[in-house]
């Protein structure tokens, strides 16, 4: 049986997050590149909650939808921008960007927790069950804040257990030679390991296994 990622997990992650992000100087610019992306901070941070209340979305219909996603409209700020139906208003500042990622975050492990293990919905990587959303959401924190926090020169190092569970139920054709951190910043194509070059084409396998 699959060791997969609760959503007492996720809940932790976003703690973290949430908790690291509001430790930036009063005078941090958001508006620079997040790690190796061409997205700012602050764009990478609202594309995290998008994500988050995406998934939530998809599996909060009596029916969820197994051939696409739940068409809410999203749009660019800017070309090359991320493609969201979430936003944080600027005149709220980076508290009311942070509020937006802990709603969005909140809302998918309160679906999470109530939605039935039989439930099925869409994403492109596999019709996934709720666990597989927990994950999905799992690394999308994960390695988002990674992007976030490197631009904006935080800290960021999360727990080992969060990273083994979420690489165990998505990325079961990676090898297990690193420690549980970096395999999974190598898997989602954001570091090398001593015996592996950058990943240039990576995906996830969302469907539920065994």
């Amino acid at each position: 049986m699959i060791d997969s990622p609760t959503p007492d997990d996720l809940a932790l992650a976003l703690r973290l997050a949430v908790d690291a992000l509001a430790g930036a100087p009063a005078d941090a610019d958001w508006s620079r590149p997040a790690g190796g992306l061409d997205w700012s901070c602050w764009e990478t941070v609202e594309h995290l909650a998008d994500d988050l209340l995406a998934y939530a979305a998809q599996l909060g219909p009596a029916r969820p939808p197994r051939d696409r996603y739940v068409p809410f409209v999203a749009t660019r700020r800017a070309p090359g921008g991320p493609n969201n139906f979430v936003r944080a208003d600027p005149a709220g500042g980076v508290p009311g960007l942070l509020e937006v990622l802990d709603a969005s975050g909140g809302l998918m492990v309160a679906i999470a927790r109530v939605a039935p293990p039989q439930a099925r919905a869409y994403h492109p990587w596999g019709l996934a069950d709720p666990s597989g959303f927990v994950a999905m959401s799992l690394v999308e924190t994960l390695v988002h804040l990674h992007d976030a926090t490197q631009g904006l020169g935080l800290p960021w190092d999360p727990p080992a257990d969060l990273c083994t569970r979420t690489l165990t139920r998505l990325f079961p054709d990676v090898p297990r030679t690193a420690a549980p951190w970096p395999t999974l910043l190598w898997a989602t194509g954001r570091a090398t390991l001593p015996d592996r070059p950058r990943r240039t084409d990576w995906r996830w396998y969302a469907e539920p296994r065994g």
